[in-house]
């Protein structure tokens, strides 16, 4: 039940500022219109209480009808739900970041998010809401001598004193990153007034990402991991890139011995790592599975054992997808 399992050790995480996240959150990256209202619905009945979304994944506004009805159903209160969302790129001149928080609270149909993060590193030219919404990455696809992107020089101090300043109006109760690495955050670090909480990034059995799991531990950062089962959300990818985590025979072989599935093994693995994680999915027997991983524990010959299978091969990668976008040299922020 979900009482059950919101007791169960590990089932949140305590940010450094003393906030109490849900470790296992619901990813809504490539949700469909359609399907994902029902689908954050199934997953607050379940038992999820961390919803992870974003302005970039056009769909925010279903996300919003889907807590509304769990509301509304008495399913949960507003203060036992978690909800994430991001800043998008083309938001984060000063003048802009209220705006945009502003708009996904409008879509979401709430007063606050208990956490709001900077997407990507990335400052694109701004594209008015009313214009199109949400932005994407190229500039504006209907003039040919702008069908791209257009970086802006807009530095990230600005952007954070922006985010420390919706932080303080209680629009977004916690504030993080999303996509940075060690570099970025060492700077980030030596002049915030208020210390990300959070740094989203990419993390599954073929990306282990050590040297940043030690860097944020040691800042008391906490890192959610998104596509935490590898690459099947990628699925423009050539087919050899995209073997599947779940199919590596370590996987496999640990599900086996605990009568688990790969997914939970691989879920399992990111939770004993101290992270918190944004599974996707739309189907409530998988949302379930997902979610079910608080009542066993690998050992730490099984966590070696699937640290070893690293590959790491980025799926969500700046540095390439934007190549497709007038970047000849894409836009490499993982180097």
């Amino acid at each position: 039940s979900p009482e059950n399992n919101m007791a169960a050790p590990g089932f949140f995480t305590t940010l450094s500022n003393g906030a109490r996240m849900p470790t296992i959150g619901l990813g809504t990256w490539k949700a469909g219109k359609g399907e994902v209202q029902k689908a954050v619905y199934e997953a607050i009945k379940i038992g999820y209480r961390h919803i992870d979304c974003a302005c970039d994944y056009g769909n925010e506004q279903e996300v919003g009808e889907g807590i509304k009805s769990a509301l509304s159903d008495g399913l949960v209160k507003r203060e036992d739900l978690w909800v994430t969302s991001k800043l998008w790129c083309t938001f984060l001149a000063k003048e802009h970041v209220e705006l945009a928080c502003r708009k996904t609270l409008s879509d979401l149909g709430l007063d606050y998010v208990d956490l709001y993060i900077i997407h990507f590193p990335i400052s694109l030219k701004f594209v008015p809401i009313e214009k199109r919404y949400p932005p994407e990455w190229i500039h504006d696809p209907d003039v040919p001598e702008l069908n791209k992107m257009i970086p802006v020089d807009v530095p990230m101090s600005e952007t954070w004193a922006a985010m420390e300043d919706i932080h303080a109006k209680g629009l977004a109760k916690n504030i993080g990153v999303s996509n940075f690495g060690g570099s970025l955050l060492i700077d980030l670090l030596k002049y915030c007034k208020v210390k990300p909480v959070v740094n989203q990034v990419e993390i599954h059995p073929h990306l282990v990402q050590k040297q940043l799991e030690d860097f944020c531990k040691w800042k008391g950062i906490t890192i959610t991991g998104f596509s935490p089962l590898g690459a099947r959300s990628y699925s423009w990818l050539p087919g050899d890139v995209q073997k599947s985590v779940l199919e590596e025979p370590i996987i496999l072989e640990i599900a086996k011995k605990h009568g688990k599935s790969p997914a939970q093994i691989c879920i399992k693995w990111q939770v004993q790592r101290g992270f918190t994680l944004v599974p996707k999915s739309c189907n409530p027997g998988r949302m379930a599975e997902n979610l079910d991983v608080f009542g066993f524990e690998l050992t730490e010959e099984e966590m070696q054992k699937i640290n070893s299978i690293d590959k790491n091969r980025r799926y969500n990668d700046p540095g390439e997808f934007t190549k497709g976008m007038g970047m000849e040299y894409g836009y490499a922020i993982h180097c």
